[in-house]
């Protein structure tokens, strides 16, 4: 009579194992693509940023003046082994994140923007405020009170960058959706594509290059803002684990503490909207 009843159960149990074995190998309904919840992910690319006109003020103890409606431009290195050589690696401009699926669709990670920016120089802008620097100062040639007044910025007077660069510190919650059913894939385990979308907010922590007035420049990173980002992609993942992805992404950035001279009681501030594109190599793995 055990015997009878044993029998069945032994193997209704071994039925169950053998189907979650191949469940977890792939070979039943759920592929290792099929959720993310517990997985880790990390890129490395590269971007181009275009950033709106902006007011400039430029303060100190004999000055304070704005520049207004100043343009920028990114200075792009192109394909470059730069990219990935440890030396030189600041050098162009660069993306890294790094983040934890808390979920099955919802990552939360922290990302670094290595934009750079390069305020257009040698041209007429208007200009507001005063300058009234002492005699035996190499700037006092452009003393006198500024009343909206047409100005030319010469790289004489001004020289200023974010060039090591505007570097955007921000953590990001962001949604990932699978489209593969859309083109018809059906082994996502071997390719996947997916949508993202995710919203971001940060430090910018820049290495500020300024010249002005001959000053001798502040050349170290520091706080002087905040930012905030939203951002949309599309992944493409290969076998499992590995993809290239690219996105877009638009924000705000409010820079009020910019150093520009070694004397602390100096410095500037400016708050601008900048876009960016952005093409990444990353992996992704479960822990």
């Amino acid at each position: 009579m055990l015997k009878k009843i044993n029998s069945p159960l032994i193997g209704a149990l071994l039925l169950l194992f053998t189907l979650k074995g191949n469940s977890q190998n792939g070979t039943g309904s759920t592929r290792y693509t099929a959720t993310n919840k517990g997985k880790v992910f990390v890129s490395w690319g590269g971007n181009r940023a275009a950033y709106t006109k902006s007011d400039i003020t430029f303060k100190g103890e004999d000055y304070e003046f704005t520049i207004k409606d100043a343009t920028a431009n990114d200075k792009p290195k192109g394909w470059h082994i730069d990219y990935i050589n440890p030396a030189r690696i600041t050098i162009p401009q660069t993306n890294f994140k790094l983040g934890y699926f808390f979920s099955d669709k919802y990552s939360l990670a922290l990302g670094v923007d290595h934009m750079k920016y390069i305020m257009t120089m040698d041209n007429n802008r208007v200009v507001d405020g005063y300058i009234d620097l002492p005699a035996d100062d190499v700037g006092s040639i452009y003393n006198g009170v500024y009343d909206q007044q047409n100005f030319f910025v010469s790289k004489e007077f001004l020289r200023f960058e974010h060039t090591d660069g505007l570097n955007y510190v921000y953590l990001e919650l962001a949604r990932r959706d699978d489209i593969s059913s859309l083109f018809n894939i059906q082994n996502t385990d071997k390719f996947q594509i997916n949508i993202t979308e995710g919203i971001g907010a940060g430090i910018l922590y820049p290495k500020t290059n300024t010249t002005l007035f001959d000053r001798d420049r502040y050349d170290e990173f520091h706080v002087s803002g905040y930012g905030l980002s939203l951002g949309a992609g599309l992944n493409f993942t290969f076998f499992k684990h590995f993809f290239i992805q690219g996105d877009l992404r638009g924000g705000y950035i409010n820079m009020g503490n910019i150093r520009t001279t070694r004397n602390p009681s100096e410095g500037a501030s400016q708050h601008f909207f900048f876009g960016e594109s952005v093409f990444n190599l990353g992996g992704i793995f479960r822990i």
